[in-house]
């Protein structure tokens, strides 16, 4: 295959992979190419250029649905030739067919010019992937009894409470076998970190953190002071907020994507899920990196005003890097949403199919 050839682009947009070592959802953008797929993080509005991962196609396996996982069933599966699975979700289910069928083209051109040999589909001998839940790490940690002990701590003269160091939480990981060693514990624990689980506390910590980035020697020291994310801390009282009646949902689903939000109180952007639907007219956003079937969010499109704002600059209300393609709607109760699609004609099309129900 010639160079011109290999990095043509075949296929782009988001799909929710689930991690390797701790089995998380992440929403990521992904490029397919005629050998291979890479996946990029999204940042902001903008795709990172340093890609995330690639996945060989040469002699993959795809299963398409997959259909173990119970509150996703847009998955699909490519096995690699070291019998590495990865898990995919697509938004809808057409979305997840033509990424099948756009993989399975790519990976027989190349077992065909490879002079169609099968797949290889044994799983490596002594494949060191570890199948670690982050939110049941988490849980235990809670766990009234055997969790983490919080404590108030002082450091320049500041008192900061119901928080532990950083060297407490790896004692607590090795000490509860969660992690083999401290090496594995503070691997664990900035995955932890990473995924706004956790989250520093102190001038110390955070100034650490910002200068010398998730740092493996910064988190195993009894002067770095950690606690609970906020938002975890409120569990109970986060959904009540947000408790949707089922006639809200009970419309016919017109429009499925993934989108750019940005948020009400960070102003960061996220991938969300956006469903469209009619009779009654709704718009509902879904955090995909969830297993919650409920909506993150939605409201009424009744008297509701959507339009596509200019590429030229940034419109005031919104923050962050941002690539264009964004529209806005406001809603009868005067709440605005700013949001980008991928591409413009998807911006488009949205703002089209928003217009239609309102």
């Amino acid at each position: 295959m010639d160079t011109s050839k290999k990095n043509t682009v075949l296929r782009e947009g988001f799909l929710v992979k689930r991690g390797h070592v701790v089995h998380n959802w992440k929403a990521r953008w992904f490029v397919l190419m005629p050998d291979k797929l890479l996946y990029y993080k999204y940042e902001g509005g903008k795709r990172d250029s340093s890609q995330r991962g690639k996945i060989l196609l040469k002699d993959c396996v795809l299963t398409c649905p997959f259909l173990e996982y119970e509150n996703r069933p847009l998955v699909l599966k490519l096995q690699t030739a070291h019998g590495v699975g990865h898990f995919l979700e697509a938004c809808s289910r057409e979305e997840r067919d033509e990424w099948a069928a756009d993989i399975t083209a790519a990976a027989d051109k190349l077992r065909s010019a490879d002079g169609g040999k099968t797949p290889n589909q044994q799983e490596p001998a002594g494949s060191q992937l570890h199948n670690i839940d982050l939110s049941k790490v988490l849980d235990s940690m809670y766990d009234v009894h055997s969790g983490i002990k919080m404590s108030n701590h002082v450091e320049q003269g500041s008192t900061y409470y119901n928080c532990f160091s950083g060297s407490a939480v790896v004692d607590w990981l090795v000490f509860m076998q969660l992690a083999l060693n401290r090496v594995e514990a503070v691997t664990l624990a900035l995955a932890l970190l990473e995924e706004g689980f956790l989250r520093t506390v102190g001038l110390r910590s955070v100034e650490a953190l910002r200068t010398a980035g998730l740092s493996e020697q910064f988190m195993d020291d009894s002067t770095a002071l950690y606690s609970f994310a906020d938002t975890l801390k409120k569990k109970g009282s986060v959904k009540a907020e947000t408790s949707l009646s089922a006639v809200e949902l009970s419309g016919q689903v017109i429009k499925r994507g993934f989108l750019l939000k940005q948020g009400h109180r960070r102003k960061n952007w996220k991938v969300r899920l956006f469903v469209l639907r009619s009779e009654p007219a709704f718009l509902h956003y879904y955090d995909p990196t969830k297993d919650d079937l409920s909506p993150a969010g939605g409201f009424s499109l009744r008297g509701c005003l959507v339009s596509s704002l200019d590429d030229n600059g940034v419109p005031s209300g919104v923050k962050g890097n941002i690539q264009g393609n964004l529209f806005k709607i406001i809603t009868q109760s005067d709440t605005r949403y700013f949001i980008q699609a991928p591409s413009h004609q998807e911006k488009m099309d949205w703002i089209d199919a928003i217009r239609e129900q309102t």
